[in-house]
C-alpha cells in the first residue's frame, strides 16, 4: 500500500460515491490508474464494501472502540501511515500523555474487530495498545 491507496481510501471513507474522475483530479492520478488501484484494493481485501450512513442508527450497527495506541521512538509518522490506511479506522487522533494516537474504529462484529486489533498490534513501531469498546452513545456531534 503506498500513498496514492491511501489516499483513496481516506477519499472513499468521506464519501464512497466519489467518481472515479474527481478521485483521479484530486489525487493527480489517472482515471485508469484510480480505477485499476480501487479495483486491486477490492480484490486483495482492502476494500470489502462501499456503503452509506443514514445517521446515529448506522452507527450503532457493528462494533465501535477507541484504540490508545504508544509508538516505539521516531516511528509515529510510519505507524500513522498505515493505521490512515486501514478501512476499520474511521478517524485517527495524536495526543499527548502516555499514548501517542487515538484511533476511532468502527467493525462489524467482534471477530471482525479481533482481527483489526491484530492487524494493528502487528504495525511495526507500535509498543502498546489499549481498547475500548464504545457500548452507548448519547451525544453525536458538537
Amino acid at each position: 500500500m503506498d500513498d496514492l491507496d491511501r489516499d483513496l481510501l481516506s477519499a472513499l471513507r468521506h464519501n464512497a460515491r466519489t467518481s472515479v474522475s474527481s478521485l483521479a483530479a484530486a489525487t493527480g492520478a489517472s482515471r485508469a490508474t484510480v480505477t485499476a488501484r480501487i479495483e486491486r484494493l477490492v480484490d486483495n481485501g482492502t476494500i470489502t464494501a462501499f456503503t452509506i450512513r443514514t445517521g446515529h442508527e448506522a452507527r450503532s450497527a457493528g462494533v465501535r472502540a477507541i484504540v490508545m495506541i504508544e509508538v516505539l521512538g521516531k516511528m509515529a509518522d510510519k505507524v500513522a501511515d498505515q493505521l490512515r490506511g486501514l478501512p476499520q479506522v474511521r478517524a485517527l487522533h495524536s495526543t499527548n500523555g502516555k499514548w501517542d494516537f487515538i484511533a476511532e474504529l468502527e467493525d462489524r462484529d467482534l471477530a471482525s474487530f479481533d482481527e483489526t486489533l491484530r492487524r494493528i498490534r502487528l504495525i511495526n513501531g507500535i509498543n502498546t495498545t489499549e481498547s475500548n469498546i464504545l457500548l452507548k452513545t448519547s451525544k453525536m456531534g458538537f
